[in-house]
């Protein structure tokens, strides 16, 4: 029994007409005579979708008691019985009671598709994992039910059910999609126009890039090489040189023409040492290409065109951007260059543009990365120009009546043999000094075409020909090998430096510095090993690459750092002059790696410096700020419960309401102190929402006098994203810290304004105020400033309103009151694009006093001097 197929419906937004084309598809089929069923499908009372349930055979549900209220879910054990070839599952991102078989709905259809049965269903892009934050960004609302973008992935059809904003408004409007009573708050808030048209081209992009990589698996599958143009992409070919910049900000622009370019920058590094490129410039380049949204990619190849062309075509890309050559006019005669051998080979299929530069026909410079071994074309055209022009020259200077005579042909050949080794180094260049000798002497030394000689002139001539082309020969080659080994301590230098000053400056994380080392040395993956003695197995500390090794001796390469550590190469062999770069790279891996511990470890230790001086607050809270209201409440009920008083109902009331404001008092103690835990241990999850500030101010203002506060909160104010709870327990906190502070009779001002994209809720009071390098630190837990009294409060409550705001994504600062006093500036992020309208209500809400209009359970006080709860 095979895997069942999987086809889902992926929608922008809900009410686009998912659950109405999988129903529609499910008539299809049950004409065509397919055993299909409604496994679970919810029509939302929508009467459209209702009827495309008539005539299609349901499955009953499974009913599930949780918390006193009775649910249903998908009854999979009944599907499974009823064994249909198709079952249609509606809103694959559900989360199930708890109770039901699987946690996840999706989970539920893997165990159909396990069993051999087709499920259709469907999901809205807001729902993939993946895009929690992005559509949280959009929206403002935090989708509580996700599925991993895995699952949908796999789904052997995925078809996009599309609708424009418009439409999908029009549709609301009629009352298709939701009930009247909730048309204007979804019209106003997740429904507006850009919302939808965000949400349309997220899913628009996601289809297209999972219908990219079905046509990448359909070239593959059948061969195919050529380039089909489904979309720009292109790719930027990089030598490491300074024109690399250039070629990437040209592709930039070229891809800004055209909506959903992909940009790949690829440097392809030769097999024979250290890569021929400035491992400074590259990092610049990598990180200026990954800022302008596309990727870096790192291929090894020695033929490079070839490479840069297989590249290409295996990305499907459409264009190629290279740069005009840096090479000199004489260098031409070693062959046309990169950018014309891949202007010529890309065929009609790819797009080779050459971009002109400030470094072009100045010349590469020198080989900065080849080693002091010379290259195999160089080595074989030493040989040919060594060994094959000789015997050419002879056949021309034989073949004219009258040659240039023996002197000038002694230097044609000389110059033979000096290009010989210019080209090939010391040993072509003294085969062309022998093969040389050896045709002047038959050619040219009379007896001609013998190999005697009758005049000792010309022995001696052939004799100092041979030992001048000899010794030309050696310091050639020498100057040449010289050069190439001063190019290469040149390379080695700059790396190292450039690798000694990332490290020292804390910006190479392990991972990039095992990139290094891979793309330097041009190896197929890199691997730092470690154990902890001669006896223990080797761990993998990290690597990159594909298949690292995972113990040195497979490796191709390893090379030891100390005693139980060691850098692992895969790809090929290393030549023993490359070692010296590699243990350094290997040594500077090990720094990294101890100092990216040892940051962890202080990190740790700071946490428990933290800790400790937290509980070392606490138990001073709870041996002292919490134990005053304790003996408080105890003296009252002692005096209440003795028998030897007899006490009046006025002291009785006056013992009682001491109870009650010593319990008051605990209450705000405990519950800042389990705010500021659950704000130490990030427990705190906010649920955004779009609220009117004015609904939560006024109930967060019940915990002070009435006639302490003057509202100022206009209507016309746009609506903020907040979690309505923290917002009202860190005004709350602000509030009460103010009143606490400012003078007898003077209300505290609480006033809001739209600046931008926020909202600014300022709270003024007149108090003593707080210099300016105390203002951070009143906003620090177990602080109190000045002289506030020990009773007051353990210094929790501007500690948690910050905590607040910013889980919230807002900001609290303080600043100077004008005319004296302190101002606390609560920022918040506005909704854009709405402003709430209230007909019947004046443009503005201006009170001296507070508006009760709920009560809260626990009101929290706060300390602005640091000093009280």
């Amino acid at each position: 029994m095979g895997r069942g197929k999987l086809r889902i419906y992926l929608g922008a937004a809900p009410g686009v007409g998912k659950t109405y084309a999988m129903l529609a598809e499910a008539h299809r089929r049950v004409e065509r005579g397919t055993d299909c069923v409604v496994a679970f499908v919810e029509h939302h009372d929508r009467p459209r979708t209702e009827v495309m349930l008539h005539g299609l055979e349901q499955v009953g549900r499974r009913e599930i008691e949780y918390r006193g209220a009775v649910f249903t879910e998908m009854d999979v054990d009944a599907v499974l019985r009823r064994r249909p070839a198709v079952a249609l599952v509606d809103e694959l991102a559900h989360t199930n009671v708890p109770g039901s078989r699987n946690a996840k709905r999706c989970q539920d259809v893997e165990e159909l598709l396990q069993a051999g049965i087709d499920v259709i269903s469907t999901v809205n892009i807001q729902h993939l994992e993946s895009l929690g934050d992005v559509v949280e960004s959009i929206t403002g609302v935090r989708q509580r039910e996700t599925v991993p973008d895995e699952v949908v992935r796999r789904a052997d059809q995925i078809e996009l059910v599309d609708m424009s904003p418009q439409a999908l408004r029009r549709r609301m409007a009629h009352g298709n999609i939701y009930k009247p009573d909730r048309l204007d708050a979804a019209l106003s808030h997740y429904f507006r126009p850009g919302n939808l048209t965000a949400l349309r081209e997220l899913a628009l992009l996601w289809v297209a890039d999972r219908v990219d990589e079905y046509l990448q698996q359909y070239r593959g599958e059948h061969n195919i090489r050529s380039t089909w143009q489904a979309r720009e992409r292109i790719v930027v070919g990089l030598t490491g040189g300074p024109e690399g910049r250039t070629l990437i900000r040209r592709a930039s622009r070229m891809a800004a023409k055209g909506s959903g370019s992909e940009i790949l920058a690829v440097y392809i590094a030769r097999s024979d040492g250290l890569t021929s490129a400035s491992p400074r410039e590259l990092a610049v380049q990598r990180t200026l290409v990954e800022d302008l949204g596309g990727t870096f990619h790192h291929v090894i190849g020695d033929d490079v065109p070839h490479a840069l062309l297989e590249f290409a075509r295996g990305v499907n890309a459409t264009q190629i951007v290279l740069g005009s050559s840096r090479r000199k006019a004489w260098q031409y005669v070693l062959g046309p260059g990169v950018g014309a051998t891949v202007a010529r080979d890309s065929g009609p299929d790819l797009d080779v543009h050459i971009v002109t530069h400030d470094h072009v026909a100045k010349g590469r410079g020198l080989p900065v990365a080849r080693g002091a071994r010379l290259g195999r074309a160089r080595i074989v055209s030493g040989w040919l120009v060594g060994v094959v022009a000789p015997a050419l020259l002879a056949l021309l200077l034989t073949s004219m009546e009258h040659g240039p005579g023996l002197a000038n042909n002694v230097l044609l050949f000389l110059f033979l043999t000096v290009l010989a080794a210019l080209l090939g180094g010391l040993l072509p260049a003294l085969a062309s000094a022998a093969v040389g000798s050896l045709l002047l002497n038959y050619y040219f030394t009379p007896p001609t075409h013998t190999l005697t000689v009758s005049d000792p002139k010309n022995i001696v001539a052939i004799v100092i020909f041979f030992a001048v082309a000899v010794s030309v020969a050696s310091v050639v080659d020498l100057a040449a090998r010289r050069t190439h080994q001063a190019a290469r301590l040149r390379a080695e230098s700059e790396i190292l430096s450039f690798l000694a000053g990332s490290v020292l400056r804390g910006e190479t994380t392990l991972d990039a510095l095992l990139e290094r080392v891979r793309e330097t040395f041009a190896m197929r993956s890199v691997a730092l090993l470690e154990r902890a003695s001669d006896v223990d197995p080797w761990t993998c500390a990290g690597s990159v690459g594909p298949d690292p090794v995972t113990r040195p001796e497979d490796a191709d390469v390893d090379m030891p750092v100390g005693d139980h550590m060691a850098l692992a190469l895969s790809g090929r062999v290393l030549p023993a002059e490359d070692r010296r770069v590699l243990g350094a790279f290997a040594a500077q891996a090990a720094v990294v790696l101890d100092r990216q511990r040892l940051v962890g470890e202080a990190e740790g230790a700071r946490k428990l410096a933290e800790g400790n001086r937290i509980r070392t607050a606490l138990l001073a809270a709870v041996s002292h700020d919490l134990r005053t209201p304790l003996a408080a409440i105890k003296a009252a009920v002692s005096s209440l419960r003795s028998d030897d008083v007899s006490w009046s109902e006025a002291d009785e009331a006056e013992l009682l309401a001491g109870i009650e404001d010593g319990a008051d008092r605990l209450d705000h103690l405990v519950g800042n102190l389990l705010d500021m835990s659950r704000l130490q241990t990030g427990t705190v999850t906010p649920l955004i929402r779009e609220t009117d500030l004015d609904e939560v101010v006024p109930m967060a203002l019940v915990g002070v006098p009435a006639e302490s506060v003057g509202l100022d909160i206009p209507e016309s104010l746009p609506m903020v994203a907040v979690d309505r709870g923290l917002l009202e327990r860190a005004v709350a906190n602000i509030v009460e810290n103010a009143v606490k502070y400012s003078p007898v009779g003077v209300p505290v001002s609480v006033a809001a304004s739209a600046l931008g994209d926020r909202v600014e809720l300022r709270v003024a009071d007149r108090g003593p105020g707080v210099p300016d390098d105390e203002k951070d630190r009143i906003f620090e837990p177990f602080q109190r400033y000045g002289d506030a009294p020990r009773g007051a409060g353990v210094g929790l409550g501007l500690a948690v309103a910050r905590g607040f705001a910013e889980a919230m994504g807002g900001t609290l600062t303080a600043e100077d009151t004008p005319g004296g006093g302190m101002t606390m500036v609560l920022t918040l992020k506005a909704v854009a694009g709405h402003t709430p309208v209230r007909p019947g209500l004046p443009a503005r809400a201006s009170t001296r006093t507070s508006t009760r209009t709920s009560t809260r359970t626990s009101p929290r006080t706060s300390s602005r001097k640091a000093g009280t709860p």
